[in-house]
């Protein structure tokens, strides 16, 4: 059942795990962004990761169709800034993109 109808509204959120320390990233500066129709990112929010590795609403706006990008600015020894294109076509729905998290390593995918 999508969100909407569930009495909740849709969210973008993103839950950052330190795959090496096997726990949650808490304090990872995270900016979310829609392009443009010329491919402009313009943002629409940034927040840190809270204690759990957790942002539970990036959005705080009603959705719309579009490309958005994830942008994550995690403190290692490689990775300075990690961005995450992805289509939103379907606003009725939360989406959650995940990341795990080592120094030398990253996987994201779409979440439930």
């Amino acid at each position: 059942m999508p969100d909407a109808q569930a009495g909740t509204p849709p969210t973008i959120s993103t839950h950052v795990l330190d795959t090496e320390g096997g726990k949650p990233a808490a304090g990872v500066p995270v900016a979310l962004y829609k392009l443009g129709e010329d491919d402009r990112p313009i943002r629409l929010t940034q927040a840190l990761t809270d204690d759990g590795g957790r942002v539970r609403d990036l959005l705080g706006r009603p959705m719309s169709p579009g490309t958005y990008r994830l942008e994550l600015r995690p403190d290692g020894p490689f990775f300075r800034r990690i961005s995450v294109d992805f289509q939103v076509e379907d606003v009725s729905r939360s989406y959650h993109v995940p990341l795990l998290l080592a120094p030398y390593s990253l996987t994201t995918y779409r979440g439930s």
